[in-house]
């Protein structure tokens, strides 16, 4: 399995069998699946989604947005719960506008669900720990 750094972009082959030991990038040594999300820029959100063939999923937020304040809680405790089967990763809308307006972003927050690089399924409004991995259990 293939999953890019969100650290310094490296692609990385990790056996499908050990996303759950902690896996390290083969060139900066940081945890590739770090159980707690990653912050992407627009310069990193397309080499992370298109290389990482774990979901991925994306919440496009703002430091200002109360739902967004009020969901990262959650959002970081699915992370930590479902560490090594899903990449979770967060985008501010604010300071990297490109991806934010190539994917049409209206509202925040949206939470994007990508697999191989496409959007397979689209949220907008805060959800709940329980919402989350719901939402992810039909990616």
């Amino acid at each position: 399995m293939l999953i890019a750094c969100p650290h310094c972009l490296t692609t990385n082959r990790v056996p499908e069998t050990r996303t759950a030991d902690a896996p390290v990038c083969g060139r900066c040594a940081r945890e590739l699946l770090p159980g707690h999300p990653v912050e992407l820029t627009d310069a990193s959100f397309e080499a992370v989604i298109a290389k990482t063939e774990l979901p991925v999923l994306v919440d496009f937020w703002a430091p200002w947005c109360g739902p967004c304040r009020s969901m990262a809680p959650a959002f970081e405790q699915v992370a930590h719960q479902l560490k090594g089967q899903v990449l979770l990763a967060k985008l501010n809308s604010d300071d990297h506008p490109q991806a934010s307006a190539r994917y049409g972003i209206r509202s925040i927050p949206t939470l994007i669900a990508f697999r191989g690089g496409r959007e397979v399924k689209r949220a907008s409004g805060a959800l709940s720990a329980a919402q989350i991995t719901q939402f992810l259990r039909s990616v």
